[in-house]
């Protein structure tokens, strides 16, 4: 039987698996080339080395080439302190598509960084930095979307400055030490993390870098000025705003029209203002006609009172008493107001709560936070609650179990009330404000060190913990654990208030996924967890929660998947220079905590006992260190 049947069969596939591997080769081919002119003296490199034609630079794991997991694609070149002479070829080096990270740094390339580097799309981290480069930079690098890192400081360049702008993902730009001459473009400073074209031959004015960076990082520009330089710009010349009787009269009717204008919105604005006063008038007075009928035929009708904010007389009027006026277990009532034991309460009337004079801290979805001052210099935080949908009789006994399970970090209420339509609870007013304020404040989480912020999520989830473990029958968890839920005592600890005040909420998404909706306890517990999973990826990003279509939760998530993890750290924290392993073993921590399916979660016992653990190894490693 002849073969040739078997061999006219067999070279299709062949060819067809030659063609189907062409790519693979052409990225090897131009790679070698690419090490040619980047290295002349490769030939020299023994077998190990790689960049050959003969090998794979990923499974013959070519020196300083790293792959992505399935060992298909290049992903990082990395090729430093190798004492290199030659050019960049980048025409051949983007023929690879997938690389992310290019760094040539110190060694002695020169020559010109050519437009073709814009072929390298998927660019993150370009980092040329102490070579003999000359030249402009290339128009087509601030055409790189996903750059991040841009720095190529210590070289030879000339010509001006990129307009980066447009790329909101860079946050670090190092240009100093260089010859760029003209004025300094447009960047997004507010997303930067480092700044530096300082020793080059810049000129103009300083743009507004929003206070984020110093002097240092724009000294050594004879011809630069403004701010943060202590060289002043000089005044515009006044001549081209200077006109003669003439020019204003000819000038007169386009004036005349602004100030019509400005007039006829003026009339309008006040309109609105008196129409928006009157509509919260006959609000106020259809309130208080609700109250007071709500408030009729009742013998025990409490008299109208208020409490004064900021000299305002304005809501609490006509509350019902509807919580028993007979002495409970772990308190006693006084006028409805149950009061638990705080000898500076005693004998305080409820009559004597609305009348204190009291400040609005902040509204929520559920009600309102005062501050209210009492008359014998005690100042309480009182939470005014709105349609949570929860009987009297399960906001009593919530409120006495908690009341009676102590822990030092979990603030206990020292009072509460309820009516029909009104809740309040009473707290101890700490002065040191909420881990919101200090993270998100005007410090930008400055005040919060690593050693602080470690501190904070140690003794939260062992408080927590510990108040799981106490009210696990009851099924009553946190509910809103959250960084502004988070108050600091005169010693600057943690103290988790307004346990229990709300029933918990999981994320729709995950208790939709999950098995423990058969189990509404265990379910319940798991939000906490989740919360405080939440409030770790905050004390490690500095970044808010949700604020203006960012959601934190979401964001790291992605940043994680495209294995940039380093990047979601606090820059505050990152300058610092505290070890990435650290930080990492945390977030670690905060990942498993928000896992997307409630049962996959550690119970908060197993979270305090990992989170007290890192910090029991950080504070050996300092002590170590010192």
């Amino acid at each position: 039987m002849s073969l040739k049947p078997f061999w006219a069969l067999l070279i299709p596939i062949f060819m067809s698996f030659l063609m189907a591997n062409s790519e693979e080769q052409v990225v090897v081919k131009a790679l070698v080339k690419f090490m040619e002119k980047l290295a002349p003296e490769n030939g020299s490199k023994n077998a190990m080395w790689g960049w050959n034609l003969t090998s794979d630079p990923c499974t013959d794991h070519w020196h300083g080439v790293i792959c992505y997991s399935n060992n298909q694609y290049v992903k990082n070149i990395i090729l430093e302190n190798l004492k290199f002479s030659g050019v960049v070829d980048a025409n051949s080096l983007c023929v690879a598509k997938s690389i992310q990270i290019l760094s040539l740094r110190n060694n002695n390339l020169q020559g010109l960084i050519s437009e073709d580097i814009g072929n390298c799309k998927l660019l993150t981290h370009l980092l040329l930095s102490g070579n003999r480069f000359s030249g402009d930079l290339p128009l087509s690098v601030a055409e790189l979307k996903n750059l991040k890192r841009l720095h190529v400081n210590d070289n030879y360049f000339t010509g001006q400055l990129p307009n980066m702008a447009r790329i909101s993902s860079l946050i670090s730009f190092l240009a100093q030490n260089n010859n760029f001459s003209g004025e300094i473009p447009d960047f997004q400073f507010s997303n930067l993390d480092a700044f530096n074209v300082s020793n080059n031959k810049l000129t103009g004015q300083v743009p507004d870098v929003r206070g984020r960076f110093h002097a240092e990082s724009f000294s050594g520009n004879a011809n630069l000025c403004g701010k943060p330089l202590s060289k002043a710009c000089p005044n515009p010349p006044q001549s081209h705003v200077k006109k003669d009787k003439k020019s204003f009269s000819e000038d007169l009717p386009i004036y005349s029209g602004y100030i019509i204008l400005s007039f006829i919105l003026l009339l309008f604005l006040v309109y609105k203002c008196m129409r928006k006063c009157q509509t919260k008038e006959k609000a106020l007075v259809a309130e208080k006609k609700d109250m007071a009928e709500d408030t009729s035929g009742d013998n025990n009708k409490a008299s109208e009172t208020s409490i004064s904010i900021n000299g305002s007389k304005n809501w609490l009027n006509g509350f019902k008493s509807e919580c028993s006026l007979t002495s409970l277990e772990s308190g006693m009532t006084t006028s409805g107001l149950v009061l638990f034991s705080s000898r500076r309460l005693r004998g305080m009337q409820f009559e004597d709560l609305l009348s204190a004079p009291a400040e609005l801290i902040r509204r929520g979805k559920h009600g309102s936070l005062y501050k209210v001052m009492l008359d014998n210099g005690m100042v309480l935080a009182v939470k005014r609650i709105k349609d949570w949908g929860i009987s009297k009789q399960d906001f009593q006994r919530r409120m006495n179990m908690i009341a009676d399970v102590k822990h030092p970090l979990v603030m206990p209420p020292v009072a509460y009330y309820c009516s029909q339509q009104e809740k309040l609870l009473a707290y101890e007013f700490l002065q040191n404000g909420s881990l919101f304020m200090l993270l998100y404040g005007s410090q930008s989480g400055n005040s919060l060190d690593w050693g602080s912020r470690l501190n904070v999520a140690a003794k939260v989830s062992k408080a927590l913990a510990y108040m799981h473990e106490e009210l696990s029958e009851s099924g009553i968890a946190h509910g809103n654990l959250k960084s502004s839920n988070i108050l600091f005592d005169k010693n600057m600890d943690p103290r988790i208030s307004e346990y229990g005040l709300m029933v918990a909420e999981d994320d729709s998404i995950s208790r939709k996924k999950s098995r423990d909706n058969r189990n509404p306890i265990a379910a319940t517990f798991k939000a906490d967890v989740y919360a405080f999973g939440v409030m770790l990826l905050e004390l490690l990003t500095g970044k808010v929660v949700k604020n203006d279509g960012f959601d934190l939760v979401q964001w790291v998530d992605s940043v994680v998947r495209e294995e940039w993890t380093v990047e979601v750290f606090d820059k505050f924290l990152i300058s610092q220079s505290i070890s990435e392993e650290r930080m990492m073993n945390l977030l670690q921590i905060a990942l498993k905590c928000i896992s997307a399916s409630p049962n996959d979660r550690p119970s908060m016992s197993q979270v305090a006992v990992m989170t007290n653990a890192l910090k029991e190894e950080d504070e050996k490693s300092i002590s170590f260190d010192t």
